[in-house]
């Protein structure tokens, strides 16, 4: 099942890869974004990656603010985007993240584990945790509220992606089992389908 997942989302993510490099970013986006960044700066960390990439904005934000940052996509369309803003990327999927161990200070994951079918998530974070330093810090944002995962009918991507959404308590329960949540937040995105998105900010112990 993830495989055939992984493999519908880089084809929907490669054909839709230009038209989401020209579309900006909601405002809580940009919030969580400079939260997470300012989070980093006060305890000194250097080394950055973004799993699910996509077109490279949050990437050269970081980089653009002293980091050094590694990002990773299924999407060669958007790992080619990512390149072309000086990012170091690589075509990877959550489940193959090939770096060594305990590599980087921070990982950064913007609504994109929300395509984790859910008997995969706890394998997902334990390679995330894999490649983070004792230490380091986790910042996950998903869309959820609600219990789903299947395909999105109303989506308009080709093909149509699959999702996985949890209510606030059990997308917490999940991730505690593997790091130490230090953070969730809420934000009402006044979405039709009942969806808000869950940020959580989390540590390698």
């Amino acid at each position: 099942m993830y495989d055939q997942i992984i493999n519908d989302l880089r084809t929907a993510y490669d054909g839709s890869a230009h038209k989401r490099d020209q579309t900006e970013k909601s405002a809580w986006k940009l919030e969580a974004r400079q939260d997470f960044l300012d989070l980093l700066r006060q305890e000194g960390k250097q080394t950055l990656l973004e799993i699910g990439a996509g077109p490279g904005h949050d990437g050269r934000f970081f980089q653009d603010n002293g980091l050094t940052v590694t990002c990773a996509d299924l999407s060669p369309e958007m790992v080619n985007l990512c390149r072309a803003k000086g990012l170091e990327a690589h075509v990877m999927d959550f489940l193959n993240l090939d770096f060594p161990d305990a590599h980087f200070d921070a990982v950064y994951a913007l609504n994109c584990l929300l395509h984790v079918p859910k008997p995969d998530l706890p394998a997902v974070l334990q390679s995330i945790r894999r490649v983070l330093k004792p230490g380091g810090l986790f910042f996950m944002a998903v869309y959820g509220g609600i219990e789903h995962e299947g395909i999105w009918e109303k989506d308009y991507h080709k093909p149509k992606r699959f999702f996985a959404n949890y209510l606030d308590e059990q997308i917490q329960a999940i991730v505690a089992e593997i790091f130490k949540l230090e953070r969730f937040t809420a934000v009402d995105n006044n979405n039709e389908a009942g969806l808000h998105s869950q940020i959580l900010i989390m540590r390698r112990t």
